[in-house]
C-alpha cells in the first residue's frame, strides 16, 4: 500500500489550476496522431468537478453547431496541459447537470462580478 502511495503522489502535479463549478474555461488538450503531437482546445463551461487525488476529474460542455458536446477530463493527466479560466460563473449547487436540458440563454450561467 505504502508503494502505491509513493507512486501516485509523484504522479501528482504541483501547480493544479484554479476553476471552480460555473466557470468558463479553455483546455488545452495535448492529442497524439500517428508520430505527432499538437494540442486541441476545448472551450466550455465546467459542470461537474469529481475529487478523489490522482483520479480527480471535471467535466466540460460546449455546444457545437446546436449540438451539446461534454468532456470528461483528468485533472492531473499530462495531456491536459493547462486550464485557462475566461469568466467565472455564479452558481448556488455543486453539479450542474440541469443545464443538458436548458437551449439558447436559459443554459447560460450567470457571470460573478
Amino acid at each position: 500500500m505504502d508503494k502505491i502511495q509513493a507512486f501516485t503522489n509523484e504522479q501528482l502535479k504541483t501547480e493544479v489550476p484554479q476553476f471552480e463549478i460555473g466557470d468558463s474555461v479553455v483546455v488545452h488538450n495535448k492529442i497524439k496522431e500517428g508520430s505527432r503531437e499538437r494540442i486541441q482546445l476545448f472551450d466550455g463551461v465546467v459542470i461537474a468537478k469529481k475529487n478523489g487525488g490522482i483520479a480527480e476529474t471535471f467535466t466540460v460542455r460546449k455546444m457545437a453547431y446546436g449540438i451539446g458536446v461534454e468532456k470528461t477530463f483528468p485533472l492531473h493527466s499530462p495531456n491536459v496541459v493547462k486550464v485557462d479560466v475566461t469568466r467565472r460563473g455564479k452558481v448556488r449547487r455543486a453539479k450542474l447537470y440541469y443545464v443538458r436540458e436548458r437551449v439558447g440563454k436559459q443554459a447560460k450561467v450567470k457571470e460573478l462580478i
